[in-house]
């Protein structure tokens, strides 16, 4: 995970003229962090908190039932070569969620060999994880695999939230290719695979994006939420973007997917689909 010239940018990172490109790392960096929550059924303890390379973990609230954890950038990553990873467990019963500082910005590297940015979510019985990063965006040059792996036991709680912005302002976007896989309770619940920027063919055309450059998700898993079995459109034919709030076979889950013109419209659009999605 990265943003320009810290790992962790702020808002004018989005503005192609304002952020000077690292040198990079001829070698590349090999990092994976991991966190690990517990609970005595009282509170949420983090008996496991091991910060790696790019990522700064620190702890944000404890002593409760909901451990939260920031994530903070202490170089830039990823470029080319680099090979990131994060590891996040909630074992039973403990609620964990884990948030980054600022929006997290790919940019080129020394090399054309892709960068890859692997998170791996792991959630126990009756345990609760929320997976909530600031946007990735995919600067011009950047070449980014990001693969998300989700392990559920049958009574957890999931809340994954992710915003990509496709290119700064007045650039392209990089390529960017993503995947998620999650399986709850042994069996595949989401297998989904994306990707953006040249070379992708059509990638930005009416069937895909439509000129759009915002493009996000939220995925629900609840098992005491009940769910409807039509999916729901939000702001179709508007000029905001639209979204589908959609429910998926083989558990209590809801996928919300939004493509919008800016990242401010893809953000309301998501909250009023969270907002959709748990009001029923």
């Amino acid at each position: 995970m990265s943003t320009g010239a810290p790992l962790v940018a702020s808002e004018h990172a989005l503005h192609a003229d304002d952020v000077d490109e690292p040198a990079g790392h001829p070698h590349g960096v090999r990092a994976t962090a991991r966190i690990r929550a517990t609970s005595n059924g009282r509170v949420t303890t983090l008996p496991e908190l091991r910060s790696d390379g790019p990522f700064h973990l620190r702890r944000m609230h404890t002593g409760g039932r909901l451990a939260t954890v920031g994530i903070i950038g202490a170089m830039s990553a990823p470029l080319g070569g680099d090979r990131l990873a994060l590891d996040i467990t909630a074992e039973d019963r403990a609620q964990l969620e884990v948030i980054t500082a600022a929006a997290t910005l790919a940019l080129r590297g020394p090399t054309t060999g892709p960068a890859t940015y692997d998170v791996r979510l792991t959630a126990g019985e009756g345990a609760t994880l929320r997976w909530l990063p600031k946007p990735l965006i995919s600067a011009a040059g950047s070449n980014l695999h990001q693969t998300y792996t989700v392990n559920l036991a049958a009574t957890a709680r999931l809340l994954l939230r992710e915003e990509q912005l496709l290119g700064r302002a007045n650039e392209p976007p990089g390529h960017l290719i993503s995947r998620i896989r999650v399986q709850r309770a042994g069996r595949t619940l989401l297998d989904q695979h994306t990707a953006y920027g040249g070379p992708e063919p059509g990638w930005d055309g009416p069937a895909v994006l439509n000129g759009h450059r915002a493009v996000g998700q939220i995925l629900i898993v609840e098992p005491e939420m009940e769910i409807r079995s039509d999916p729901v459109l939000l702001r179709e034919g508007t000029n905001d973007g639209c979204a589908v709030l959609a429910p998926l076979a083989g558990g209590p889950a809801l996928l919300a997917t939004a493509v919008a013109p800016t990242s401010s419209a893809l953000r309301e659009l998501l909250d009023e689909a969270l907002a959709h999605a748990l009001d029923e």
